[in-house]
């Protein structure tokens, strides 16, 4: 079974960055990759995802944000620049086998890791 665990989290203040990380048990050249992330009260919302050497990211976050893979295929990176109040929720990485922004059709997650931004 595919374990994803994402370290990296923290408090941060507005303006900052954090670099996220998410660490598979298998190779994940065969999945396509994916950050998600839910605060409360909120439905679970896409951020960006990866598969082979195509990037997609939602609105809020294009031009801040950079999701990449390491050479060895087995960590996934999330590169959060300019944060903001709003960036605040729990960040869960995600595997799944075809490309979807869509969080009910993921596969397999992690168990999150939380992301707080302070103004």
């Amino acid at each position: 079974q595919v374990q994803l665990v994402e370290t990296g989290g923290g408090s941060v203040q507005a303006g900052g960055s954090l670099r996220l990380s998410c660490a598979a048990s298998i190779r994940i050249t065969n999945y396509a990759m994916a950050w998600f992330r839910q605060a409360p009260g909120k439905e679970r919302e896409f951020v960006a995802t990866t598969m082979w050497m195509r990037t997609t990211y939602a609105e809020s976050v294009q031009g801040r944000f950079t999701i990449s893979t390491d050479n060895a295929g087995s960590t996934v990176y999330l590169q959060m620049n300019s944060l903001t109040p709003e960036d605040t929720a729990i960040y869960y990485c995600a595997a799944n086998p075809f490309l979807t922004r869509q969080s009910d059709q993921v596969a397999f997650w992690g168990q999150g890791t939380q992301v707080t931004v302070s103004s």
